[in-house]
């Protein structure tokens, strides 16, 4: 566990909460923090008390029903019940659960976005939040069911019965998973007993279940993004490529494009030590290899530009309505609350549907470099990378149709979420921005990318050990000595996989390769090769 996280208002930045994503431990409510939220709550509480005088205006969620049932006023003896119901009632996710970081960011996020003074609701609300996401008492949420529109109401409900511990709520402790009536027999956190005004409205309101999914996908594609550098490095050292593409003149002083430029950098980079690219068999070689500033670059540029939109999101206070800290309840012309549209999730569609493209051009691009591997008209090796007997073994042959499958699967999940709006509520929510599911898709497919990613390193290691067709002669291609980055990074792939079969081929007779491919993922997902290619999307 990490080091405690002072929640402090508007001071939640990416690189915090990259930190509690990879290091996750307790969160501290700050005295800033308070003061927010004990004014906040007081403006509330006053907004309430003016709502009681005749002829005063309604304040939606507290005084009346919510979406088109805004239009029935509710009892000042029902409104705790209210908030209840709200909760309950919206509970409805299925399908497969939350992963544990997604709904640990959440948690975090909605803590965040209350203790800004937006809200009105009291301390002990935002303290519980902040103790599950903190005490190992996760939320059990599935992960299906919000449109992210207005808010993720079905799985911030299912949060929301764990923070009141009511029935049919469940979370996860040391692994196992209870029902919410026993949080604090099993953890000592002790739920909420009730709601007050508007604080169910606040719990379920708010699109930070689509921003944690985006951020979890966002980080993992940041590690995704740094292997898939080593790898193509890795395949155009072994290929005999020509490093020319990657000049300074080419990507910084001819083309202005920030992505590309930093591409470029650090491929430039990972070929210092390169024994094999001085002697560059092509002047041009395919798109795949030649291009990978200006495709990988043109991903990382617009995976800055999600970043930029989760990191505002992530900072943001989404529920709905919207109080004004500053507003004075007893004024007759103040207007401490007003509803409006915080809760759509637009932004985090568009930036899921930007991710989507960027993850998926970089696997694009990494496929085909395996495709030219292993051609043997194309890049001299022999066919299919195969050490073996010609035509007993197949190599690295349905390696590739494994990184092809995947990318197709890639490409239709690639397809934008955020233009398949479907009104729901009786057409008071006639626009959704599915932002929800658009991030949801993206954590399968970073999966995909990393597999993708792993098939071509290890064609990459198994072409590093053969010399291809077309050398100057004389020269003995194996004996071109690997330095440098590359050289660490291939050897930090050979200590995690089986010993090669031979001074003269990693892989040499055929063998099942699946647990190789899913080691190689495993070294990806964990980081391993962001020290060779460190890249940062905040």
């Amino acid at each position: 566990m990490s080091s405690v996280l002072d929640l402090v208002p508007d001071r939640l930045d990416l690189a915090a909460l990259r930190a509690f994503w990879r290091a996750p431990g307790a969160i501290a409510l700050s005295e800033a923090a308070r003061r927010r939220i004990g004014a906040a709550q007081g403006v509330l509480e006053g907004a309430v008390r003016a709502s009681e005088a005749p002829g005063a205006a309604s304040i939606y969620g507290i005084t009346t029903g919510f979406g088109e049932n805004a239009k029935y006023a509710i009892a000042p003896d029902a409104r705790r019940a209210l908030q209840r119901k709200l909760v309950v009632s919206h509970a409805t996710g299925t399908g497969p659960d939350l992963p544990d970081a997604v709904v640990r960011l959440a948690l975090l996020l909605k803590a965040h976005g209350l203790s800004r003074g937006f809200s009105g609701v009291r301390p002990e609300v935002v303290e519980t939040l902040i103790a599950l996401a903190g005490g190992d008492a996760l939320p059990v949420v599935p992960a299906w069911g919000s449109m992210g529109a207005s808010g993720d109401l079905a799985p911030l409900a299912h949060i929301g019965l764990v923070v009141l511990g009511e029935p049919g709520g469940r979370f996860r402790h040391a692994g196992a998973v209870h029902p919410a009536e026993r949080l604090e027999a099993v953890t000592g956190i002790a739920p909420l007993a009730d709601l007050a005004p508007k604080e169910g409205l606040a719990l379920i309101n708010g699109t930070e279940v689509a921003t944690a999914l985006g951020l979890v996908a966002l980080f993992e594609a940041e590690n995704a993004l740094a292997a898939a550098l080593v790898a193509g490095a890795l395949t155009l050292d072994a290929a005999f490529g020509n490093p020319d593409a990657f000049s300074a003149l080419i990507n910084e002083r001819a083309r202005r494009q920030h992505g590309q430029a930093e591409v470029a950098r650090l491929l430039r980079g990972l070929l210092e030590g390169s024994g094999r690219t001085p002697v560059a068999l092509r002047v041009q070689d395919p798109y795949s290899l030649r291009c990978q500033p200006q495709v990988v670059g043109a991903a990382l540029d617009t995976l800055r530009f999600a970043a930029t939109l989760l990191e505002r999101e992530a900072g943001s206070t989404t529920d709905n309505p919207v109080l004004d800290p500053e507003a004075d309840p007893e004024d007759p012309d103040s207007r401490p609350l007003i509803s409006g549209g915080n809760f759509h999730a637009e932004p985090v569609a568009f930036a899921a549907d930007a991710m989507a493209l960027a993850v998926s051009e970089i696997a694009s691009m990494a496929e085909r470099r395996v495709a030219f591997l292993i051609d043997s008209s194309k890049s001299g090796f022999p066919p299919f990378l195969a050490a073996g007997i010609p035509g007993l073994d197949s190599g690295l042959m349905n390696a590739q149709v494994t990184a092809a499958a995947l990318v197709c699967q890639l490409r239709v999940r690639a397809a934008p979420a955020s233009v398949q709006s479907l009104p729901t509520s009786a057409d008071q929510e006639d626009h959704v921005s599915m932002g929800t599911f658009g991030a949801w898709r993206l954590l399968e497919m970073v999966d995909c990318l990393r597999r993708v990613v792993a098939v071509e390193l290890l064609a990459a290691l198994q072409a590093s050990y053969f010399a291809p067709r077309g050398l100057p002669e004389g020269l003995d291609g194996r004996a071109l000595v690997l330095a440098g980055p590359l050289a660490e990074a291939k050897a930090a792939i050979l200590a995690r996989l089986p010993a090669p079969a031979s001074e003269s081929a990693f892989i040499g007779e055929d063998r099942v390769l699946a647990g190789v491919i899913d080691t190689l993922a495993e070294m990806i997902a964990e980081g391993a090769f962001r020290r060779f290619a460190p890249v940062e999307l905040g």
